[in-house]
């Protein structure tokens, strides 16, 4: 194997690892620049959402039941924050259908709220560490990944008056929803959790097709460079030894000795070719002498 080929085979293989490296660190940057964006928007949304039920529990629902005056049955969708939020979010996903929001409870009114496996295994958390005030992190739902945060959402004294004893739940209420759900929870305990799910699907591709097309690019800048390394070394390095190979085998024959080796280049094989040519004219003189 000639030195060129080896050369060249060399530098292929380090740039091959070089565009390697950078390509799986690029993937790696991209996979973490997904993951915070994730828990960015996560976060905002979830606070939005709170933020809404928040000021619906503390200024419009004291005004509506005050408007309504005692004795009077206020609609649930009018009293209800968990009603609230569903509707807004309603909204909100018609503009953002890949976002998911879970008012995620085990033992719900409506049925639209009842917890499936990957809440449960959240409420599960919640309860298990009662001191958890939030939960974020991956998780798998229905086969995507997705960055979840979420908060629990603890029984107060005032949440038993409909979801306590269903004996003494108001009668509209149990005509509307009926009593094998909803009831008997207890105070203190985490009844449901608020769960914003956030699509990793189109951003982890998205990180797969950067890292895909970085290798791309680096193998063509990578041929690339080969070419002109070929062109360099051919030219400037494999051409002049050849051509010093094969006037220093001529030398050692004693042919073409009044032939003088001439080069421009002032480098290592500048020197070599010069140190040649002198070993080529003390030769010529030797001879010289020794015909004499």
């Amino acid at each position: 194997m000639s030195l060129r080929i080896r050369f060249m085979i060399l530098i292929g293989v380090l740039s091959l690892l070089a565009i390697l490296g950078i390509s799986v660190a690029s993937y790696k940057f991209s996979i973490n620049n997904a993951m915070t964006e994730a828990r960015a928007k996560g976060r905002l949304v979830f606070n939005f959402l709170e933020s809404a039920r928040l000021h619906f529990k503390k200024v419009q629902r004291p005004k509506i039941l005050e408007l309504a005056g005692p004795g009077h049955r206020v609609p649930v969708e009018l009293k209800s924050g968990f009603a609230l939020t569903r509707g807004v979010w309603a909204e909100f996903e018609k503009k953002v259908p890949d976002y998911a929001f879970r008012q995620a409870t085990p033992s719900p009114l409506n049925p639209a709220n009842k917890a499936d496996s990957d809440d449960m295994k959240i409420i599960a958390a919640f309860r298990s560490n009662p001191d958890t005030k939030s939960a974020e992190g991956l998780i798998t739902r229905k086969g995507e990944p997705y960055y979840y945060f979420a908060h629990p959402i603890y029984v107060s004294q005032s949440c038993l008056r409909c979801h306590g004893d269903p004996a003494e739940a108001p009668q509209w209420q149990k005509d509307q929803y009926g009593t094998d759900q909803g009831y008997n929870w207890k105070a203190g305990q985490v009844a449901s959790a608020y769960v914003v799910y956030v699509p990793l699907k189109k951003a982890l591709a998205q990180a797969k097709k950067s890292a895909v097309n970085l290798v791309l690019i680096g193998v063509v800048c990578i041929l690339v460079f080969m070419l002109v390394i070929w062109f360099f070394f051919s030219r400037y390095i494999i051409t002049p030894v050849s051509m010093l190979e094969k006037r220093a085998t001529e030398i050692s024959l004693g042919k073409n000795l009044s032939e003088p080796i001439r080069t421009p280049s002032q480098d290592e094989i500048g020197s070599l070719a010069r140190s040649v040519d002198r070993l080529r004219i003390s030769v010529e003189k030797l001879l010289q002498r020794l015909r004499s």
